[in-house]
Formats: C-alpha cells, sequence, structure tokens
C-alpha cells in the first residue's frame, strides 16, 4: 500500500502525474526481458533490436547482474508526397539480483538477431565437511 499525504489547495494534485515521470521514460528506453531457471543455469533474455554487441556491456558486481548499452536506431521512408523517420537514441541499464548459488564466474552472454541471451550457472552445492564433535561430561 502507498500512502499519500493530503494537503489542501489543488496545486499538489496538479503536479501528481509529473512525479514520475522520470521513471517512465527510463522504462521506456529499458529493454524487455524475461528471465528463467533450469538444473544447471539461470538465463536471462533482453530484446535490443538493432543494438550492436560493442554498444553493450555486461558485469556482475556483488551478486548482481547489470547490463547496459545505448540503443542507436533509426528508419526512414519516403514517398512522391510523404516523409516519414523514427529514431531511438538512448541509453539504458537492467539489473538483477541474482539468487545465491549463481556463479558469477561463469557467465557467457551471446547476441543473436536482436536478442541478447545471457547464462549465469549454479555453482555446484558445497557438501558439509565432515567433522568430529567433542562430547563433553557434564
Amino acid at each position: 500500500m502507498v500512502e499519500t499525504t493530503h494537503t489542501s489547495g489543488g496545486w499538489p494534485s496538479v503536479f501528481e502525474p509529473f512525479r514520475t515521470m522520470g521513471r517512465q521514460v527510463a522504462d521506456w528506453f529499458a529493454p524487455a526481458s524475461e528471465a528463467s531457471v533450469d538444473a544447471a543455469s539461470y538465463r536471462v533474455v533482453l530484446e535490443l533490436p538493432g543494438v550492436e554487441d560493442k554498444d553493450i556491456e555486461v558485469s556482475v558486481h556483488d551478486g548482481v547482474l547489470t547490463v547496459k548499452g545505448e540503443k542507436k536506431s533509426s528508419r526512414e521512408e519516403t514517398g512522391e508526397t510523404w516523409y516519414f523517420s523514427e529514431r531511438q537514441y538512448g541509453a539504458f541499464s537492467r539489473s538483477f539480483r541474482l539468487p545465491p548459488d549463481a556463479d558469477a564466474g561463469k557467465v557467457g552472454a551471446d547476441l543473436k538477431d536482436g536478442v541478447l541471451t545471457i547464462t549465469v550457472a549454479k555453482s555446484a552445492p558445497e557438501a558439509p565437511a565432515a567433522r568430529k564433535i567433542a562430547v563433553k561430561k557434564g
């Protein structure tokens, strides 16, 4: 539940839609993604149409997988009596907290047909070390 403070007057309610505008713009540039898991690894897939591999940075730091990059795409159409141009430019960043059993040393990234697939291997479960426990006489 989100709590808001009620104030008198009309000005605060007028500006309410603009409070989250920065986040909405950032979300527009953020690529769509999906995450999945199987027995051996975690997989994160991001849609990056028109983005080249040299414009993508994948990193893992303190258990967080981060994908940064920049969209630089444009489309231009012309005709006898019309002209149309669309461009999308801007930096994006997506971060994903990895589970404790993810092996940050075994991360792979593959870009194919505008889809980036990142695979993070699961670490082998550690077997508990055998140890002797001294029994104290009470």
